[in-house]
C-alpha cells in the first residue's frame, strides 16, 4: 500500500466517523475541542520515542497524524482551508527558510544559518506598514517554562544578546548561585523563588550552548529516578518489606544496589 492510499484511507476512516452515521462523540468534536487531545498525544509521542521502543512510537505517532488530519478534516468542512493547502504552504516555507540547500546560499557556520532563519522568519510576519515583528512574538505563551526558557535563550543567542563566552556564563552562574544563597540565608521565601528561578533560567542557558535541552535532560533524570525508585521497593519487597518501613540508611542501600544493577 502507497503513502497516499494509506493517507486517503486514514482521511476515509474520518469522514465516516463524523458523518450522518458516524460517532456521536466524533460527530460532536471541534478543532477547539481537540487542542488538549493534541497536546496530550504529543507528549506520549515524545515519551514512546525517549524510550527508544519504536513499536510504541508508531503507535503514538499514528495517534498525533490521526488528531491532526481530523482537525484539518473539521475546518474542511467549514469551508476554511483544505489540508493540501497547509502541506503547500509548509512546503513553501522550508524552501524559503533553506536557501543554503534550494538555493546557491552559503553560511559559514550553523550560528549564521540560524540567525537567516530567524530574519528570514521575521520577514514573513511582517505586516502591511512593514514593520518586522518582535524577536520573541513567535514564542507560543502555551510552552513549558523549561522548553520556554531554552526558546527564549535561543531567539536572544540568534539576535546577538547573550554572553559572549562560555566562561562568562559560567561566572554568571556562580553569581547568580551567590544570590540564592543570600536569599536563601535571609528565609524571604519570595526572594529564594526568585533567585532559584533566574539560577535554573541561567544554567538552562549554559545547558543549550553545550548542546543539551534542558527539558529532555530533566526528563531523563526524572525516568532514571523512577526506574531506581521501583527497584528499590521490588527489592524491600522481596525482603518483605515496604520502604515506608525503612530507615534512610537502608534505602539509600537498596537504591546503591539499584544504580549498579543499572552498570551491570
Amino acid at each position: 500500500m502507497s503513502n497516499n492510499d494509506s493517507f486517503s484511507r486514514l482521511r476515509e476512516i474520518i469522514e465516516t466517523l463524523t458523518g450522518p452515521d458516524g460517532c456521536p462523540w466524533d460527530r460532536e468534536q471541534t478543532p477547539l475541542s481537540l487542542c488538549d487531545y493534541v497536546v496530550e498525544e504529543a507528549f506520549e509521542l515524545v515519551e514512546a520515542v525517549r524510550s527508544g521502543n519504536a513499536d510504541e512510537a508508531r503507535e503514538e505517532l499514528g495517534d498525533v497524524l490521526f488528531l491532526l488530519l481530523f482537525i484539518a478534516h473539521l475546518y474542511e468542512r467549514q469551508g476554511e482551508f483544505r489540508i493540501e493547502e497547509a502541506m503547500d504552504e509548509n512546503r513553501a516555507k522550508m524552501i524559503r527558510r533553506h536557501p543554503h540547500v534550494f538555493s546557491d546560499t552559503e553560511f559559514k557556520d550553523q550560528a549564521e544559518l540560524l540567525r537567516a532563519w530567524e530574519r528570514i522568519k521575521r520577514s514573513e510576519k511582517t505586516d502591511v506598514q512593514g514593520t518586522l515583528p518582535g524577536v520573541f512574538d513567535s514564542l507560543p505563551k502555551g510552552l513549558p517554562p523549561l522548553l520556554k526558557s531554552y526558546r527564549i535563550h535561543s531567539k536572544a543567542a540568534r539576535a546577538g544578546f547573550t554572553w559572549e563566552s562560555d566562561a562568562d556564563l559560567e561566572r554568571q552562574l556562580e553569581s547568580e548561585w551567590a544570590e540564592w544563597r543570600e536569599a536563601e540565608a535571609s528565609g524571604d521565601a519570595e526572594a529564594m523563588e526568585r533567585e532559584f528561578g533566574d539560577y535554573l533560567f541561567t544554567l538552562v542557558e549554559l545547558g543549550r550552548r553545550k548542546g543539551i535541552k534542558a527539558n529532555a535532560a530533566l526528563d531523563f533524570a526524572n525516568r532514571k529516578f523512577l526506574s531506581r525508585f521501583g527497584h528499590m521497593e521490588r527489592s524491600a519487597k522481596a525482603e518483605g518489606k515496604e520502604l515506608a518501613d525503612m530507615d534512610l540508611e537502608s534505602m539509600n542501600a537498596l537504591w546503591d544496589k539499584a544504580k549498579s544493577g543499572e552498570r551491570d
